[in-house]
C-alpha cells in the first residue's frame, strides 16, 4: 500500500508524530526536490523574471546556448564545416526483373 504515490503513513507515540512511512520513489522526488532548492535558492524569482520577460519579449535578447556553454568553456569553436541535410530527390527503381533472360 505504500508504494502508491502520494501514499504516506505518519507513525504517532501519545498522538504526536515521530515518524513517516512513504513509497522509495516518493522519497527520492522530495530528495530531488530538496537539492533543487539548495541549488537554486532564487528559483521562483528567476522563474517570475523569466515569464515577465517572455510576456514583454526582452527574452529575444538572451544570449544563446551555444554562447553561454562557450562562456563557461564547454564550447570552444565551432569548427564544423560540413552541411547535413535531407535530398529531397525521389529515386525511381526499375522494373523487377524475373529469372529468365528476355
Amino acid at each position: 500500500m505504500v508504494q502508491k504515490p502520494a501514499t504516506h503513513y505518519t507513525l504517532t507515540e501519545k498522538g504526536k508524530p515521530k515518524a513517516v512511512i512513504m513509497s522509495a520513489e516518493e522519497f527520492e522526488s522530495w530528495q530531488e526536490t530538496l537539492e533543487v532548492m539548495r541549488d537554486f535558492p532564487d528559483l521562483d524569482k528567476t522563474i517570475k523574471e523569466v515569464d515577465r520577460d517572455v510576456r514583454t519579449g526582452k527574452y529575444k535578447k538572451y544570449p544563446t546556448l551555444e554562447k553561454v556553454l562557450a562562456e563557461y568553456g564547454f564550447i570552444s569553436a565551432d569548427k564544423s564545416k560540413i552541411k547535413y541535410g535531407v535530398s529531397n530527390k525521389v529515386r525511381t527503381r526499375g522494373k523487377k526483373r524475373t529469372g529468365k533472360n528476355s
